[in-house]
C-alpha cells in the first residue's frame, strides 16, 4: 500500500497494489476509485483532501463507525 499526498493539488492517492488500472469512476464529488481487470478497487484518489474527514470514507470500506476511533 502506498499513500501519495500532493499539497499543490490538494489531493491524496492511496494505491493498494501494483495491478494495472483499467477503469476509474468518480463515486462521489472528488472521490475517484481505480479498478483493475477483476473490477477490484486498486486505488482511491481524493481531491480537496484538507476539507475532508475520515467519516466520509466509511462507506467505501468494510468498517463500522466504532472501528474508526
Amino acid at each position: 500500500m502506498k499513500l501519495e499526498l500532493d499539497k499543490t493539488a490538494n489531493a491524496a492517492y492511496l494505491r493498494f497494489n501494483g495491478s494495472s488500472i483499467v477503469e476509474s469512476e468518480e463515486v462521489e464529488p472528488g472521490i475517484i476509485l481505480d479498478f483493475d481487470a477483476s473490477e477490484e478497487v486498486v486505488g482511491i484518489e481524493v481531491l480537496h483532501f484538507d476539507n475532508r474527514t475520515i467519516e466520509e470514507f466509511i462507506p467505501f470500506f468494510n468498517i463500522s463507525e466504532t472501528d474508526t476511533m
